[in-house]
């Protein structure tokens, strides 16, 4: 009996310890995806929480754009906005692609954002898009202007749920 006792939890202690390992090569998957967007990262710092504006535009084109050297591709959106043209840079594709954010070519939309210039180009840091009454696509705490993409598992949860209610 007790080496049955002994064999069970060295089975548990080996599964846990799988377990762990696989946890653990999942989040420095996840640390390399991020590859510019982290939160100590330059494109990060131009987030000037002090700065933030709304803007309404009409989305002109959904793209995809590399917004320094060397960063993971994100998405953004040209939009008109009192007849010019802006880029407002959304979010990394591995967070969201193009066809997830819930826009497309026409729509009239609310932008929550700041206004940066990355590399020498005037672009808009989202924080959250508003399509009419019902629809929201948010990536940044607005208090403090943190990426959802950064966010622990838990925390997104939490922040996803918080905009369900």
């Amino acid at each position: 009996m007790k080496n049955q006792s002994r064999r069970i939890i060295n089975q548990v202690l080996f599964v846990w310890a799988i377990t762990i390992i696989g946890i653990s090569i999942i989040s420095c998957t996840d640390e390399r995806k991020i590859n510019g967007w982290g939160l100590d990262d330059p494109y990060n710092k131009h987030y000037d929480i002090k700065s933030l504006e709304d803007f309404r535009g009409r989305v002109v084109r959904i793209k995809e754009v590399t917004p320094m050297l060397e960063m993971s591709p994100g998405v953004a959106l040209d939009i008109q906005e009192n007849g010019d043209i802006i880029e407002v840079q959304i979010c990394p594709t591995w967070f969201a692609r193009p066809n997830e954010i819930g826009v497309k070519s026409g729509d009239r939309i609310k932008i929550k954002g700041v206004r940066a210039q990355i590399n020498s180009h005037n672009v808009i840091l989202a924080s959250k898009i508003k399509k009419g009454e019902y629809f929201e696509f948010k990536v940044r705490l607005t208090k403090t202007g943190k990426p959802f993409w950064t966010m622990t598992p838990e925390e997104l949860a939490k922040e996803r749920r918080v905009l369900k209610e």
